[in-house]
């Protein structure tokens, strides 16, 4: 039986080790739960193993929002204390506070 525990939650912000952004995760898929396409375009020295989990961010960038789905193994924690700026968070998630952001939604 596949087992897998999450390292980031709901609400942590976490930065990509690779690329220069940061995000709040607002969602976790135990493994790779995307399309073979979305993989594929990923360049194959750099593509992540598929059975971990991958983390969807309401991420941001010194030039835009937008949506990412990273892998465990290419995320570090965010110690800054400084909020993120996603117009979107506010869907989801309470004021920032110590750190993170509370989750302000019902979850099926």
């Amino acid at each position: 039986m596949f087992k897998t525990h999450a390292k980031y939650h709901l609400g942590q912000i976490v930065r990509h080790r690779k690329h220069p952004f940061r995000g709040v995760v607002f969602d976790v898929d135990a493994m790779f739960s995307n399309t073979d396409a979305w993989y594929d375009a990923i360049p194959e020295d750099s593509r992540p193993e598929k059975d971990q989990p991958f983390y969807h961010l309401l991420a941001e960038n010194d030039q835009s929002f937008y949506v990412a789905y990273v892998s465990e193994q290419n995320l570090v924690a965010d110690h800054s204390g400084e909020p993120v700026d996603h117009p979107d968070l506010d869907d989801l998630f309470g004021p920032f506070e110590d750190g993170q952001y509370p989750l302000q939604v019902q979850l099926n």
